[in-house]
């Protein structure tokens, strides 16, 4: 049966995208397992193509028109979308203007692409790519989707000065990333999202572990990815590793069982068969310390940000025991402040008349050396762990201390350091409630 001109359409997309495969495979061995991701799906409503995680969709004019202008387009463009899943782009769009951050998105994945010299994807960089990557990298080390779309948010533009960054970056439809574009039989988003999340990571350990033999062409992807593949977690989460177990004098109502008590009442009169437990195990946050750290390099509305997330966790009233000590220390290269905190209302207090002291260097050392002596004049009897916030560019104690210490950093203002073995190392997300670890 003779083919329709429909039928021999999809014949040569299918070939183009299956020979672009190939060769991106030859050349980009990293990328095997995400070249294989994909199904393809012929899809009119697109003047290019675009992936929903799932599929790649496609307008079969554009293909067959771009592949016969130059190929590595189209592989350029397999492994543009490819990126974009392997960073979560498609996943991370909540609460964000989608105009800017599709072009944020797109930034990105072109620096890292344009970074990337393989034969397989390798096209000019324009000046006008070159000036504004050079923009960006003043403002931030690592360019992510988030930190370019927060630059491109403080940068006044016009429409037209928009449209022609669009115009030079954008690459795919980035409409299939919406959930309500879903198609019959498709994949629910989340589980779209953790296919991708797990090949990320698999990838940036085979990136790394095989650095030497690729060159310096991967480097830009594999710090993005490093950002990126962080185990995400809500600060109120994170928090409460720092709560302890233990007895608290307030009537059990969740072991108290009424039909025996009413059962008693009723054949006895005034003996009830049970009575409520008066003692109850709870996980309640207890003791600990909040070192800010007040160098030249950490600012003011950080610290407050800070301060202010900490307060709104700790200020719920099923958080605390009936006693709680919380010191926040203020230092730099020495202690410069302590305050004691016993109660939500201290530490709103604080908060209203928050003033920073020091704005010297950072040494880490004193904080550590504080605490012990609060422990050693039984000002602090039951510390359950320290919080620092801090860049991270300090000089760190030798010896491991004898409660939880974590690092706490702002992921738009860190210096990827490294913290001790014996300390935890969290990144709070600036613009959201949540924080990576």
């Amino acid at each position: 049966m003779e083919m329709t001109f429909q039928q021999k359409l999809n014949k040569i997309c299918m070939e183009i995208w299956q020979s672009s495969r190939m060769g991106l495979h030859l050349h980009m061995r990293h990328l095997d397992q995400a070249l294989y991701a994909f199904t393809f799906a012929r899809n009119e409503t697109t003047s290019f193509f675009g992936t929903d995680g799932d599929k790649i969709f496609y307008h079969p004019k554009y293909v067959i028109q771009t592949y016969e202008k130059d190929r590595i387009l189209i592989q350029r463009g397999y492994v543009h979308m490819i990126v974009h899943c392997l960073f979560g782009h498609l996943f991370h769009r909540d609460g964000r203007l989608i105009d800017y951050w599709n072009l944020a998105c797109d930034i990105v994945v072109e620096y890292i692409l344009d970074q990337w010299k393989n034969e397989a994807i390798h096209l000019p960089v324009s000046s006008q790519r070159t000036r504004i990557y050079q923009a960006m990298k003043t403002q931030r080390n690592v360019l992510t989707a988030e930190r370019v779309y927060q630059i491109l948010l403080a940068t006044p533009m016009t429409e037209k000065e928009f449209n022609q960054l669009l115009g030079e970056f954008e690459v795919d439809d980035h409409s299939f990333w919406r959930e309500e574009q879903n198609q019959p039989n498709q994949p629910p988003l989340s589980q779209r999202q953790k296919k991708w999340e797990n090949m990320s990571k698999k990838m940036q350990m085979s990136m790394e572990q095989f650095s030497d033999e690729g060159g310096n062409d991967g480097e830009h992807m594999v710090e993005t990815m490093k950002v990126e593949n962080r185990k995400r977690y809500r600060y109120s989460d994170f928090l409460r590793k720092f709560s302890v177990l233990r007895e608290e004098a307030v009537v059990d109502l969740d072991s108290f069982d009424y039909n025996y008590y009413i059962y008693g009442l009723t054949m006895y009169g005034n003996m009830p068969f049970i009575e409520p437990q008066e003692w109850k195990e709870s996980k309640k946050i207890r003791d600990f310390v909040i070192a800010i750290d007040t160098s030249m390099s950490c600012s003011g509305d950080l610290i407050e940000k800070f301060l202010e997330e900490t307060y709104t966790i700790l200020a719920e009233s099923d958080q605390y025991f009936s006693k709680t000590v919380i010191h926040i220390l203020q230092c730099d290269d020495q202690i410069r402040d302590d305050t004691l905190i016993t109660k939500s209302e201290d530490l709103k207090r604080y908060m209203e008349n928050f003033e920073i002291k020091g704005y010297g260097g950072t040494d880490f050392r004193p904080v550590f050396a504080h605490v012990e002596q609060l422990k050693n004049e039984k000002k602090i009897q039951d510390l359950k762990g320290l919080l620092y916030f801090t860049d991270g560019k300090g000089t760190f104690p030798a010896v491991c201390p004898d409660y939880q210490t974590a690092f706490v950093f702002i992921q738009d203002e860190y210096e990827d350091v490294k913290v001790p073995s014996w300390a935890m190392k969290l990144i709070l997300d600036e613009h959201s409630i949540g924080g990576k670890l």
